[in-house]
């Protein structure tokens, strides 16, 4: 739905992403890694880029189409203008609108050299895939496509092929490109509306990036982030770093996206995430969200959590995550929490990297004593603890 040093030199952000990229990728394998086309168009166990994932939407499933050369199930037929219309504007090649779950609205602001090298990509890099695309389980009555033409017309802003800084710094500007252009951020931390369009696609917006709910998980807000750049950046790197640790779908886009990103583009997200200015984002209150019982939780806590965590909350470093002030701990909604305690959780497998598992406590714990574990860690560990 993405966290973040300052950059070796200006010039090395502007350069050629290709000529930086880690493990050799050619300029439109680096762009489709940071664009993140692998977590969504790749089912479990399917081959790359095929299609076949599927996505929960407020009218019904729908899943990610086979994006590979094959020119009968793929896209092997489509043309650069084809292609750059899907990107950026979600027009197929028949014509039909696609869903908004392709973020297209945050694809239309990516420049000409980066769509033109995602193309040669797609059609001379990925092996074709003869997987057929499966129908949207959407019912008849929703399922039209023609709204979405006057949807796009309401919500998406006319293309925009190169980055308007309007700023006269590269990094912050780079920066504000890949978190807003392919890294499509606010897909996830975006708050949506009623027609579920995301409420702003940029820092222009008071609600920009302001933390969101998506897939039973809350994306909290990446407005005044308290880590450190160096932080910031381990994060995307390995999926933790000293104190902290990313799971949940945070944990797929590390894992596919920005763990082979350069260290200039790295540095650059962590300066556009740390230093634009940004309304303050609200905290968690002392007490959560649901029914509290402290002593009853602070006692299952014991029993379950302190091992790892710590009865002080500060787990073990570059192991075990703090829950001291801890983003999952602090967010608004205490979804992402539940779900860390029900489900367990998996840190991002990466390159040189080892991943640590947290059990799933669903078939330990009822929903009364999860909801009482869940308000004594927000109410001991929360920004507003002892208030």
């Amino acid at each position: 739905m993405k966290q973040t040093l300052l950059a070796l030199g200006c010039l090395m952000i502007a350069g050629n992403a290709a000529a930086m990229s880690p493990g050799g990728l050619s300029a439109g394998e680096y762009m489709a890694r940071a664009s993140d086309c692998v977590a969504c168009h790749t089912a479990e166990g399917g081959q790359p880029m095929a299609g076949g994932k599927k996505f929960s939407t407020p009218v019904g499933d729908i899943y990610a189409t086979n994006i590979t050369p094959d020119k009968t199930a793929g896209i092997g037929n489509y043309s650069y203008e084809d292609f750059e219309k899907a990107v950026r504007q979600g027009i197929a090649k028949d014509g039909h609108a696609l869903y908004p779950a392709m973020p297209y609205p945050s694809y239309a602001r990516m420049t000409d050299k980066d769509i033109h090298d995602l193309y040669d990509y797609f059609m001379n890099e990925v092996p074709p895939s003869a997987e057929k695309n499966k129908d949207n389980d959407i019912p008849w009555l929703l399922s039209a496509r023609w709204p979405l033409h006057i949807w796009n017309w309401l919500y998406v802003d006319e293309v925009q092929p190169a980055n308007k800084a309007t700023v006269n710094n590269a990094l912050l500007s780079r920066g504000a490109y890949l978190v807003e252009g392919p890294g499509h951020c606010g897909a996830c931390h975006t708050p949506r509306g009623v027609t579920m369009q995301e409420k702003g696609y940029d820092a222009s917006s008071d609600v920009y990036l302001s933390g969101a709910m998506i897939d039973g998980w809350y994306a909290p807000s990446l407005r005044n982030i308290s880590k450190s750049p160096e932080e910031l950046k381990d994060l995307l790197r390995k999926g933790q770093s000293q104190h902290d640790a990313l799971s949940g779908p945070m944990s797929e886009v590390v894992t596919q996206s920005t763990q082979y990103m350069t260290d200039g583009d790295l540095d650059a997200i962590s300066y556009y995430l740390l230093n634009f200015s940004h309304a303050p984002a609200g905290a968690v209150s002392a007490n959560g969200a649901i029914s509290y019982s402290p002593k009853d939780g602070k006692t299952l806590y014991s029993m379950y959590c302190s091992t790892c965590h710590g009865d002080d909350g500060k787990g073990k470093d570059f192991t075990v995550p703090s829950l001291v002030n801890n983003s999952i701990v602090t967010a608004k909604d205490p979804a992402s929490l539940l779900s860390v305690i029900n489900d367990g959780a998996q840190t991002p497998q990466t390159q040189g990297n080892i991943s640590f598992k947290m059990p799933a406590y669903k078939q330990v714990m009822t929903e009364e004593e999860k909801n009482n574990v869940v308000n004594y860690v927000r109410g001991a560990w929360g920004e507003r603890a002892g208030e």
